[in-house]
């Protein structure tokens, strides 16, 4: 499938001419231009038709974008689901919805093509679903994680359906504990509408040692997704901004913060020469879904434990680009008691 264009290329100051704006619209293809002010929050939209009432009033293509602007666009916060987001352009008879924070930046584009629709993607996924869940005991004593129910249906299903949705129809999903009821319930994938094959650890691989088990290994980028991640995460957005940064290897990192609950002091000797009451640290977390070139996979030696940190540096090594993908959607690591219970809770389980 042909890369798509990212929507950080149909980004466009307010101070640019329509000239600049018809050339975005040709280039990219988004039939809208999202237009930001220096600090990256959205301004307006420009669309082919505000154009065209521009130019009828007089305006040619050295005028100032000013006056063509949409303002008051509708917009979408990152934790909208597909299904109101998809109500809203209906409703509104639009095709494209800026994603905004809460400060109004602008992090991402909805378009009805990728929410209503998918165009098929040849490129496999990859499920790390064997690991044992200790913490999660003893609801994983005699069920592996991925199949703990949420809302009525595994993890795992969740998981391809949410994939699914967007093109993706190849499944490979490595297992380990009780491996063998996760083969009884997806099968060969028929039942879903999607292909499944399995890589069968016969002892812990860690979360990316099981990659060493690909044979033959796939011809094209594989994405590689931890089995305890709940995410509205697109899956095919990631793939394009790996292929357009000319990555070896990328990984989705989300923004983590945390607020110590204590004032920090910062001393040099028994001198004070800071103080800061309850201060938020950020930093940006592993999310626990990449996308690798599968020739470094060769780099793994077969049925060894590796961690995908390793499997990264070991790439990074030989030289090559890894890169870090910002990503803004719900997202939950299902690793703990409190954290299934949270699942469960805001899927109405």
């Amino acid at each position: 499938m042909k890369s798509k264009k990212l929507w950080s290329d149909a980004i466009l100051s307010g101070d640019s001419n329509i000239e600049q704006v018809i050339h975005i619209l040709n280039e990219v293809r988004l039939k809208i231009v999202l237009v930001t002010d220096a600090n990256g929050v959205l301004v307006g939209t420009i669309s082919d038709g505000d154009i065209r009432r521009g130019l009828l009033k007089g305006l040619n293509l050295s005028s100032p974008i000013t006056s063509i602007i949409h303002h008051g666009a509708i917009v979408a916060s990152p934790e909208l689901s597909r299904e109101l987001v998809s109500q809203m352009m209906v409703a509104n008879r639009i095709q494209q919805i800026p994603i905004v924070d809460e400060n109004m930046h602008v992090i991402g584009l909805h378009l009805w093509d990728e929410i209503n629709g998918a165009s098929e993607r040849s490129n496999a996924i990859v499920i790390m679903a064997g690991g044992k869940g200790s913490r999660l005991h003893p609801e994983t004593e005699n069920c592996p994680k991925p199949l703990l129910p949420i809302a009525g249906k595994p993890i795992l299903e969740h998981i391809i359906n949410r994939a699914k949705a967007e093109g993706f129809s190849h499944f490979i999903l490595a297992i380990y504990h009780l491996g063998h009821m996760i083969e009884e319930y997806f099968g060969t994938g028929e039942k879903f509408g999607v292909r499944i094959d399995y890589l069968r650890e016969t002892s812990p691989l860690g979360t990316a040692g099981a990659l060493s088990l690909l044979d033959p290994l796939p011809s094209s980028a594989i994405i590689v997704t931890n089995g305890d991640v709940i995410t509205d995460i697109r899956y095919g957005e990631l793939l394009d901004f790996h292929e357009q940064n000319g990555a070896s290897a990328t990984m989705a990192v989300r923004m983590h913060e945390w607020q110590n609950p204590f004032g920090v002091v910062q001393t040099q000797g028994i001198e004070i020469t800071s103080y800061e009451e309850k201060p938020i640290s950020r930093s940006n977390i592993n999310a626990g879904v990449y996308v690798i070139d599968p020739s470094f996979l060769k780099l793994l030696k077969k049925s060894e434990r590796y961690d995908m940190p390793t499997l990264f540096e070991l790439i990074q090594s030989k030289g090559e680009r890894i890169v870090a993908c910002p990503i803004h959607e719900t997202w939950l690591d299902v690793g703990s008691p409190e954290d299934l219970e949270l699942a469960r809770f805001t899927s109405g389980s």
